[in-house]
């Protein structure tokens, strides 16, 4: 049995080498037949490789077998190429892009409580001798009645308060603290801190006009108390398209052997176009309107993204015919950075008549603009102030917008840029496909921007009267 077993085996054995040997004489044969034919050869590999013979190894062979292997440059080149030009696209490139899932990109913006409102109505003392207990409280009708919760203590801007006579006037501004809100209204109910004496009645409310500002401090708790007003704050939901940028180069293989009186190849052309559209999507991420547009020609949808310059929550207005002084650069920059702003460094962009207007004030010491500084690759004008810092900087594309007395100051942090597709090439055979004798390029982007907290950004706009 034993015997007959190893015949058996010993004889598949003998199949499997003669297979194995008639395999490699019929490679062999193919391609020493190929050698002699000066054709080149692919052979796979024993595992899952592949061996190229009877050729030098070539770039477009290997994107034939291998189409992963070579890496395109262009996404480490591209912040390099006239990134002064596209300031907002470089610096959302260098912060890097999120991954959308979609074309249509969802995000939400979150905003803080305000900090202030006015009366709507007068608050008005009594006489001396109307004065009673019940003049140490006072209701406020303010403007904005739900800005206040209990709790809250309120500072009177330009109201001022007493010293402890209740007499004096002091140099602090009236302090309220409120101890209740009206069931019906909602106005606030409030006790005094440093309140005025009316005939014998002490710490009374005085008298707070129509308009007086008054703004919301922290909250005074009780010793026992546990708990307080609840606080929440809700992100706001917005939707923004990705925009699907392209462009193409190509050359015929004629052009391309063509002798040339200075050297010019297709990675000249490929920065000349990467160029140019930089330069278009500039403008569309600063000015561009989101919306679906119908190709009645291609029967398809095609989204147009949104600018940043329309999500900006904020807008300075100057008057041109004036000129630009340091007061207007100083009003400009208390604007841009207090409020709910965000940061203290900014960038500052602007067409070219704008800049110059900066460019002719006078700096002193309360705001310096004499300094240069380079991030993101960009080399920008340093303007300093109390406020904040701009890192100033002119926009061509300003000027080829017709904007030129136009200005757009961005919270770098708060920029955010959606890539659905990255940016990059496809190298399209266009021999092979019968098409054309020449060689193609696609430079393709599927992206858009977006801002958070849009009280962080501001448009500057020009008014004539």
């Amino acid at each position: 049995m034993k015997a007959e077993t190893f015949k058996k085996t010993s004889s598949t054995q003998w199949i499997i080498s003669i297979s194995l040997m008639l395999l490699f004489v019929l490679l062999i044969g193919n391609w020493a037949e190929a050698s002699a034919l000066g054709l080149a050869v692919v052979i796979p590999g024993m595992t899952t490789g592949k061996l190229v013979s009877g050729e030098p190894l070539t770039t477009s062979k290997t994107l034939e077998h291998s189409p992963s292997l070579l890496q395109s440059e262009i996404d480490n080149r591209i912040v390099k190429i006239r990134p002064m030009s596209t300031p907002v696209d470089q610096i959302s490139r260098y912060k890097g892009a999120r991954k959308a899932g979609s074309m249509i990109v969802d995000y939400y913006s979150v905003d803080v409580k305000p900090t202030k409102t006015t009366m709507k109505t007068a608050y008005t003392e009594p006489e001396a001798g109307a004065a009673t207990a019940n003049n140490r409280r006072a209701k406020l009708d303010t403007n904005n009645n739900d800005l206040f919760e209990i709790s809250d203590t309120i500072l009177v801007q330009g109201v001022k308060g007493y010293e402890s006579d209740g007499v004096t006037p002091s140099q602090a501004d009236l302090v309220l603290y409120v101890y209740t809100k009206d069931l019906n209204t909602g106005a606030p109910l409030v006790n005094v801190a440093n309140g005025k004496t009316i005939g014998s009645i002490e710490d009374c409310v005085p008298t707070i006009p129509a308009g007086a500002c008054l703004i919301r401090m922290g909250r005074a708790a009780a010793e026992l108390d546990v708990q307080t007003a609840q606080f929440e704050s809700l992100p706001v939901k917005e939707q923004n398209y990705c925009q699907i940028f392209k462009m193409q180069i190509e050359q015929s293989t004629l052009q391309k052997i063509a002798n040339k009186e200075v050297e010019w190849d297709f990675s000249d052309q490929e920065e000349a176009a990467i160029y140019d559209m930089r330069l278009g999507m500039e403008k569309t991420f600063m000015f561009g309107v989101k919306h679906k547009v119908y190709d009645t020609l291609k029967k398809d949808y095609v989204n147009l993204t949104g600018g940043i310059w329309w999500q900006a929550g904020k807008q300075y207005e100057y008057d041109p015919s004036v000129g630009f002084t340091q007061n207007d650069l100083v009003d400009m920059m208390q604007m841009s950075f207090t409020g709910n702003a965000g940061n203290k460094r900014k960038v500052l962009i602007g067409g070219s008549d704008f800049i110059g207007r900066i460019n002719k004030i006078e700096t002193v010491k309360i705001v310096e603009g004499d300094k240069n500084t380079v991030k993101w690759g960009i080399d920008f004008n340093e303007i300093s102030s109390k406020f904040g810092r701009l890192y100033v900087l002119h926009s061509e594309v300003f000027d080829d917008c017709g904007m030129s007395d136009y200005g757009f100051i961005f919270d770098p942090e708060y920029i955010q840029k959606w890539s659905h597709v990255p940016f990059g090439s496809q190298a399209l055979d266009l021999k092979k496909a019968g098409i054309r004798n020449s060689d193609a390029l696609v430079l393709t982007e599927a992206s858009c921007l977006t801002l958070r907290y849009p009280t962080a950004h501001m448009r500057i706009v020009p008014v004539s009267e």
